[in-house]
């Protein structure tokens, strides 16, 4: 069923929205090999049975722990001998504790040296990536960890774990994170990629979240390429199977980070402000067109704006923008030299009637911090973003804009 859904996917007859909530995919273990299965959900686990037991890679988000580790015990009672980390975003390592508790010995829980930094970071900022992901998805009851099961076993840049026949190569690269894993399994061809792949546009732009590494991200995909392998699992989506589309989906995925990378330098380097680039950038057409690139969760403005941050740091060449007024005193000067808060508003609704965004959310924006109380002014904004928020094509976007409302 997995393989006929990645069927419909590599197609473009369904996005990857659709595979976050098909009931008949979510919390099942899909075999894809006798001895390779995928339990499906808002992020997979990967399954694997040796004649020594299972390994793990991945092992998903914290609410589904108990459906992951039911759809896996009922595919194999085989002890788990070993669990990898594709990177420590808490939706790959929140599945430990149900196997964690079964008897016998532990699992070796195995990740990059990044992670347990990660994991310190997020005790340190759980208010505040509570805030940003309730924000990101739209789930205003969504509790942020504040306990992590910690990696047993550390790799720096390369490590193999061999079991019961298997091999899997560990590779490190710095992506979507600084402590990405990924993986080849040569007895079986099989790459595993973590979120190097995730069949949407590369999330390497996050507004809310930390910095990406879009040319170590493109190498990686590159180098996965090379390998020529039959099978792309990845940690979000249905697997890729046959070598020639593995290839296309890895090395197009990598032209287009390299493409957004090399139009951005050329602009900075240019004397170009971020203002021009984010507004000249654009993702080429053979790339746009791929069902599997599609911005429906980050965006290519996003990722250019991440590329300038790695690049050249936070201020955005614009002279009045390095020491800005407090926003809620620009806008009481904008109001009053318009002739008052409810102009602003005013213009934003027509900014919207005329199909310009942008103007109008920045001008509801202006309005509203001119004159909090106003409700008829609370009311403009709300409708401006609303809109916003139902054209966005993106979850980062439509989260944001929904938050506004």
């Amino acid at each position: 069923m997995l393989t006929d859904y990645a069927e419909r996917m590599w197609r473009g007859e369904i996005g990857m929205d659709g595979l976050l909530v098909d009931g008949a995919i979510w919390g099942t273990a899909h075999e894809l090999t006798d001895d390779v299965a995928v339990v499906a959900g808002f992020s997979n686990v990967i399954a694997f049975r040796t004649g020594e037991g299972l390994l793990l890679f991945d092992t998903g988000i914290e609410f589904a722990a108990t459906v992951t580790h039911q759809a896996v015990r009922r595919w194999c009672a085989d002890p788990v001998r070993y669990a990898i980390y594709s990177h420590g975003h808490v939706d790959h390592v929140g599945g430990m504790a149900p196997f964690d508790a079964e008897p016998g010995p532990s699992p070796v829980v195995i990740a990059h040296e990044a992670v347990p930094r990660r994991f310190d970071r997020y005790v340190r900022t759980g208010g505040y990536n509570e805030l940003i992901n309730r924000r990101q998805f739209g789930v205003p009851e969504l509790r942020w960890p504040r306990e992590y099961r910690y990696p047993d076993r550390t790799v720096r840049d390369e490590s193999t774990v061999e079991l019961g026949g298997l091999t899997f190569n560990l590779r490190h690269a710095r992506g979507e994170t600084d402590d990405h894993l990924w993986a080849h399994v040569p007895e079986l061809d099989m790459v595993l990629t973590g979120d190097l792949f995730i069949w949407n546009a590369p999330n390497c732009g996050n507004p809310q979240k930390a910095q990406r590494y879009p040319a170590e991200w493109a190498a990686a995909l590159r180098a996965m390429a090379e390998l020529e392998a039959r099978f792309l699992v990845p940690s979000h989506g249905p697997p890729i199977v046959g070598a020639d589309r593995v290839r296309e989906a890895l090395t197009t995925t990598a032209e287009y980070l390299e493409s957004l990378l090399d139009q951005t330098l050329e602009l900075m380097n240019s004397g170009a402000r971020l203002d021009e680039i984010i507004h000249t950038v654009t993702v080429p057409p053979h790339l746009a067109e791929k069902p599997y690139l599609r911005p429906a969760y980050d965006e290519p403005e996003f990722i250019v704006r991440n590329i300038w941050r790695l690049y050249g740091g936070w201020w955005d060449g614009a002279p009045a923008s390095l020491k800005p007024p407090p926003a809620s005193r620009e806008a009481a000067v904008l109001a009053e030299l318009c002739g008052g808060a409810q102009a602003l508003a005013d213009r934003a609704s027509r900014a919207l009637a005329e199909d310009e965004p942008r103007i109008a959310a920045r001008l509801a924006e202006l309005a509203v911090l001119a004159a909090p109380s106003d409700e008829d002014i609370r009311t403009t904004h709300r409708t401006v973003f609303a809109a916003l928020a139902e054209a966005a094509t993106s979850t980062m976007a439509r989260g944001i804009y929904r938050d506004a409302t």
